[in-house]
């Protein structure tokens, strides 16, 4: 429920800021809708979903790490509490320094299912989360390299080229 919450409020929240961001490129540059007095106005059109795709894309990128958090129920290890949190941190950290990035937060959420992420528009303050199920099911071996998948997303600057292309 809280997912569906979020999701509208961001949509809402977009489409107030597309509101305003078209009323200043109306009243300053001159670009009005798409339809004009003399039919579909194709520049109007192309500079409007333009904007809508970009501008659209790059905000859920700035969001992503929050909206991720928020969804999946994510819980950032800010001091491990155990050993496989020490591990997991102590193992980010080193791929982390490996690749010349910023150590990325690390969290768990709890699901049954392997899985893991990783988001943010930085590659310097980036997120890598893991699932319980993930956890309890793979080999540290296996977690390892499920990490570095992850942390080659973040060096890649994945999340960026994904927004990007998102957007047109």
């Amino acid at each position: 429920m809280m997912r569906i919450g979020l999701f509208l409020l961001t949509n809402l929240a977009v489409i107030v800021v597309f509101s305003i961001v078209f009323g200043i490129l109306s009243r300053f540059f001159g670009i009005g809708g798409a339809h004009g007095a003399g039919g579909l106005n194709y520049t109007s059109l192309a500079i409007m979903c333009g904007v809508y795709g970009m501008v659209g894309s790059m905000v859920s990128l700035f969001i992503s790490k929050w909206m991720a958090k928020r969804s999946t129920g994510t819980v950032v290890i800010e001091t491990p509490s155990n050993a496989t949190e020490k591990w997991l941190v102590d193992t980010v950290a080193r791929q982390a320094r490996a690749v010349n990035i910023g150590m990325p937060e690390v969290g768990i959420f709890n699901n049954s299912q392997p899985n893991a992420f990783a988001t943010g528009w930085n590659k310097n303050k980036a997120l890598v989360a893991v699932s319980s199920g993930l956890l309890q099911s793979m080999t540290p071996d296996e977690v390892e390299a499920v990490l570095a998948h992850e942390i080659g997303h973040v060096a890649n600057g994945d999340m960026v080229t994904l927004a990007l292309i998102q957007g047109w």
